[in-house]
């Protein structure tokens, strides 16, 4: 794994926790550096960090929100 490669998963705590859990993910990134794009969005779909992810857990939020006001009534 390059140098490089190790400084990104080092500085972002999310890559740190899940390469952990996942563990044969150092193997893939070991016998090849460009399967770290795939590394990354398994990370962001399973961790739900992507935009989309974001948006429908704002929309719940609303949603909560919204039922709570009219409970109130």
């Amino acid at each position: 794994m390059s140098l490089e490669l190790q400084f990104k998963i080092k500085n972002n705590p999310n890559y740190l926790r899940y390469l952990r859990t996942h563990s044969y993910w150092y193997k893939e990134l070991n016998r090849n550096s460009s399967n770290f794009a795939l590394f990354e969005e398994k990370v962001k779909e399973d961790y739900r960090l992507r935009p989309t992810d974001r948006i429908s857990k704002a929309l719940e939020m609303l949603e909560m929100v919204g039922t709570i006001m009219s409970s109130l009534k």
